[in-house]
């Protein structure tokens, strides 16, 4: 997941703001991790990773989302993508600032 920020007037392109998997991804793509890997080679490279979860910046632990899921041994780094994006949804539907803030995140600016 990835959403621009808004523009501040210049004319420069502004840069995207990663949060849920996709900054996962972008944290995995940096790691030293391989795979196929486990649960807690996962954890031991990457759970203190602090992951934003929304537009605003809100961070989860990544250790705390992989203990959502059942999967102990992932053999592709899509394949723990794939088993970490429901648990991401549901923390930031459950943690959002209600209607009022997922309305706001929506809008252009």
């Amino acid at each position: 997941m990835g959403v621009r920020p808004p523009s501040g007037g210049d004319d420069d392109e502004p840069e995207s703001v990663e949060f849920g998997i996709a900054a996962v991804d972008a944290r995995l793509r940096r790691s030293d991790l391989s795979f196929p890997a486990t649960k807690d080679d996962v954890a031991a490279e990457l759970g203190h990773e602090q992951i934003p979860y929304d537009v605003h910046g809100n961070t989860v632990a990544l250790g705390e989302m992989l203990d959502e899921i059942p999967t102990a041994e992932f053999r592709s780094r899509q394949e723990l993508l794939n088993q970490l994006h429901e648990p991401f949804e549901e923390y930031r539907r459950n943690n959002s600032g209600g209607v009022i803030q997922q309305v706001r995140s929506m809008l252009p600016f």
